[in-house]
């Protein structure tokens, strides 16, 4: 089981957009280097204002690209960076992951998925009505939240577009993904 990463990308600087890089290079423990959210303790803004003591379980956020193809449909135009991902794949249910799965990246990076992000208004400020394409609802009413998933950085390596992505499922019960 597994797919591949379409795109990478970071941005030393708080932007609601992240650039394309030719690769990325995860660090054990903080994230993706000079991206502006790595670190061991909480770097988003509104997290930061509540407890800066708060574990980083937000290292790399992935987003999967048919989620693109799915907004595009509905007449939205966004590419890979855009919605501030760090890794774009291809081929993974990502939303479908329990927590604790691993994702190996290339030849070296591992990543733990944390949760879900959560998506906030900022996405409408990208593009006006975007929010609601990317929260949803399930068929039996319960919201879903398809803006990717969150990690924290296991092994360390560069990660480029193209590379591989196996997935690792933990032992034991799966537990569905929530909101970190």
């Amino acid at each position: 089981m597994g797919g591949t990463v379409a795109a990478v990308s970071s941005n030393s600087t708080y932007s609601f957009t992240k650039p394309n890089r030719d690769s990325i290079t995860l660090i054990a423990g903080l994230g993706v280097e000079g991206d502006v959210h790595a670190g061991v303790t909480v770097k988003h803004r509104s997290r930061v204002q509540r407890d800066p003591s708060q574990p980083n379980l937000r290292q790399v956020h992935f987003i999967h690209e048919e989620l693109f193809e799915e907004v595009r449909a509905a007449g939205f135009e966004v590419a890979s960076g855009e919605l501030g991902e760090n890794v774009t794949t291809r081929g993974i249910d990502l939303l479908g992951l329990p927590k604790g799965t691993r994702l190996r990246l290339g030849d070296e990076a591992v990543v733990e998925v944390t949760g879900l992000r959560n998506p906030c208004a900022q996405i409408d400020g990208f593009q006006k009505g975007l929010l609601k394409q990317v929260v949803g609802r399930d068929g039996d009413g319960s919201v879903r939240f398809k803006a990717g998933i969150m990690s924290v950085v296991v092994a360390g390596g560069v990660v480029r577009p193209g590379d591989p992505v196996a997935v690792e499922l933990p032992d034991g019960p799966h537990l569905p993904l929530e909101i970190v």
